[in-house]
């Protein structure tokens, strides 16, 4: 990637610096570009070069690609990041860059992904006035985000495990094709064959509700050398928080199967873990011997930890996506439970296939890490397996 830069859009973000390291990047993310802001506040990044070189002035970048590394900060809202990602942006193309690609692990507004309009939705469904009013007042901001980027001079967004299809379709149209969305079905699949955190041999996967089917069917395949059983949930919404589940009729099994397996739900976020903890309560209600959550994007907030302390779950595995989940103060009571899986190597690798440079590694184990706490009854197992019977 000789001619690729990798920034981040917050001074020092590790997650960057890691994503640049996996790369091959010599040069620290933060002597490429300074992110200084002027007395009024305005946001001006600048691109570091020799101040004494007179030649090629506004074409410094000519022939590179940079790449924005954008992730949720504990320090800046999300809005903030999105308007700096524009103006990073800007200033990459208006110095010669060749291409600009956002690597952006939780899209942004990815989750206002329909407006009030007919027109304002990239699903193929016909959407009457009861789903319309839901938006009525409010914009159709994953579109914006969408255009915005385009029009600052993003070529590309790369993302994780975008769940929204109107999102997607929407990126899709906007950069012509350029929108790359991984899921990190091989990583899961690996750390669960691999760890020891189930029976292989009676492991069932679970999708709490609809949505998450299609994820959860990308991971089945990806486990095809154990061929687990598929159980869906059906979820119906009574109320802003309050939900009703069943299992499907669909289903590979019944619930009267899943005594003394070992049942893993997968989702792709969590906010208030209220659909979790009610699918998880109904499962543990059939004495499963033991029930795991895994989800990609983990929002960390008081009510979420509060609720998947709930004692249905036995152990959570997500991703850094949101580099938050790494606090341990974040984690809180679920550092008991909690596994991290830091997908930087994962992602850098993806971004040589993106950029047409060397593959950085072929195996799912080469490109993740794994972070949990001591606190973490498997803690010490990790420790033996990583490093020998010492």
């Amino acid at each position: 990637m000789m001619n690729t830069i990798i920034i981040g859009n917050t001074s020092d973000n590790p997650f960057a610096i890691d994503v640049a390291h996996f790369c091959g990047q010599i040069v620290d993310v933060s002597d490429l570009i300074a992110l200084k802001d002027f007395q009024n506040t305005e946001f001006c990044p600048r691109f570091i070069n020799d101040e004494n070189a007179f030649e090629d002035i506004g074409y410094y970048l000519k022939g590179k690609t940079v790449v924005i590394v954008s992730t949720q900060s504990l320090n800046f809202s999300r809005n903030s990041l999105s308007m700096r990602n524009l103006v990073i942006a800007r200033a990459a193309k208006d110095n010669g860059a060749e291409q600009v690609i956002l690597m952006e692990p939780d899209l942004f507004y990815s989750c206002q992904d329909r407006g009030p309009r007919h027109e304002h939705s990239f699903f193929n469904e016909d959407r009457g006035a009861d789903l319309r009013k839901k938006f009525d007042g409010q914009p159709f901001t994953a579109l914006l985000y969408a255009q915005l980027l385009s029009l600052a001079g993003v070529d590309q967004v790369f993302t994780i495990h975008n769940h929204s299809f109107s999102t997607q379709n929407l990126f899709q149209k906007e950069l012509n094709g350029a929108f790359h969305n991984y899921v990190p079905c091989d990583i899961f699949s690996h750390y669960l064959a691999s760890s020891g955190i189930v029976d292989p041999g009676k492991t069932i996967v679970c999708s709490p509700d609809k949505g998450a089917v299609p994820f959860v069917q990308m991971i089945k395949d990806e486990m095809a050398h154990i061929n687990p059983p598929m159980l869906k949930m059906d979820k119906v919404r009574s109320g802003e928080r309050a939900i009703e589940m069943e299992p499907s009729e669909d289903s590979d099994i019944g619930m009267e199967d899943i005594e003394g397996k070992d049942v893993i739900v997968f989702d792709d976020m969590v906010r208030t873990g209220t659909t979790i903890v009610k699918c998880c309560r109904i499962l543990k209600q059939y004495k499963p011997r033991r029930i795991i959550f895994c989800v990609t994007h983990f929002h960390s907030s008081a009510e979420s930890r509060e609720k998947l302390a709930d004692e249905s779950i036995d152990e959570i595995v997500t991703t850094n996506t949101i580099p938050a989940i790494l606090n341990r103060d974040q984690q809180g009571r679920l550092r008991k439970k909690i596994t991290v899986l830091k997908l930087e190597n994962w992602i850098a690798n993806k971004l040589t296939e993106i950029t047409g440079g060397q593959e950085i590694a072929s195996s799912p184990g080469e490109l993740y890490s794994v972070d949990i706490s001591s606190k973490n009854p498997r803690w010490k197992q990790h420790i033996t397996s990583a490093f020998g019977n010492k």
